[in-house]
């Protein structure tokens, strides 16, 4: 079975945005973990960034040594590829993740949440006007609205939100939301010629490399304290690796709306285990009632009749 068969089996893709999303949502309580284990401050910035950058370029060199192992040679991008791997790594890594943890200064984790499934909308959107073949309809609009709802019931757990706006955090986190969707659509158009894992692999490599540097330059310092702080480092860096590669290729042979719409599953997942693992309150009816909307989102997206 070759890769366009199998990741195009409605079996397969359920499985493997499932994996993705599940990574992805225990990256919430891993990052928190890594950084008492490092011993970064909340405040410091700067030292979380070039954390964010070391992680990105292990997960770069994991999927590029994986790649090169299953092709008995290591992979290079042809001259034609260097500029969209340029492109994707300078949107989806690099600027979302500096406005991402630029913005979370100022937000809570709760509206941060919110805000940053709003990039599943702009995906459906950015998809609709990139491809004539992922057209956004009533189904589509339905299911996303279904799984945003899902993520606010579970971000907000019977808690207030604030609603006034702040451009360095409101206004970042939907640049930074923005960009993961940008991402996407970039992904599908680069891969649509290219081998998707080489492409994920430098994507992450490279973009790691820039956000380390840059965490160095503004300040920030990172020392190895314990083999328990490497382990959860490594931890994120497999996790990032698999979920990233995953991704793009479902990417690469399906209609972005149609795959975008899981990533509302990426919050669920967060609060279940942060919960399991830091011990925060999970087990009530809000995170229930979310998984399901959730799952009717993503059922109605995904539905034959949703796709003709």
């Amino acid at each position: 079975m070759n890769s366009r068969s199998f990741f195009t089996r409605p079996i397969n893709i359920f499985i493997c945005a499932i994996i993705a999303t599940f990574l992805w949502g225990s990256a919430f309580p891993a990052i928190k973990i890594g950084y008492e284990l490092f011993g970064i401050p909340s405040e410091d910035i700067a030292s979380k960034i070039l954390f964010a950058g070391i992680r990105f370029m292990l997960a770069g060199a994991f999927v590029t040594a994986f790649n090169a192992v299953i092709n008995k040679r290591l992979v290079l991008p042809r001259r034609d590829e260097i500029r969209g791997i340029l492109c994707l790594s300078l949107v989806q890594t690099v600027i979302e993740y500096i406005f991402f943890y630029i913005s979370l200064i100022y937000l809570s984790g709760v509206k941060g949440s919110i805000l940053n499934s709003i990039g599943n909308f702009f995906a459906v959107i950015l998809a609709h006007l990139c491809f004539k073949t992922d057209r956004l309809n009533v189904t589509k609009t339905a299911g996303c609205i279904l799984g945003f709802a899902g993520v606010v019931l579970c971000s907000l757990g019977g808690e207030g939100i604030d609603m006034s706006f702040k451009f360095m955090g409101d206004g970042f986190i939907l640049i930074a939301a923005f960009c993961f969707a940008l991402g996407s659509v970039m992904t599908k158009v680069i891969t649509k010629k290219s081998d998707s894992v080489m492409v994920t692999g430098y994507n992450l490599g490279l973009g790691g490399t820039v956000l380390a540097a840059i965490g160095l330059i503004a300040g920030g310092r990172l020392a190895l304290p314990s083999f328990a702080a490497g382990a959860m480092l490594i931890y994120l860096a497999l996790l990032s690796s698999v979920a990233f590669a995953v991704w793009a290729q479902l990417l690469k042979y399906n209609p972005v709306g149609k795959i975008s719409v899981y990533c509302f599953l990426n919050p669920v997942f967060g609060v279940i285990l942060s919960g399991i693992f830091l011990g925060d309150e999970f087990l009530n009816l809000h995170t229930l009632a979310a998984l399901i909307l959730v799952s009717l989102g993503v059922y109605i997206v995904n539905r034959p009749s949703a796709h003709p």
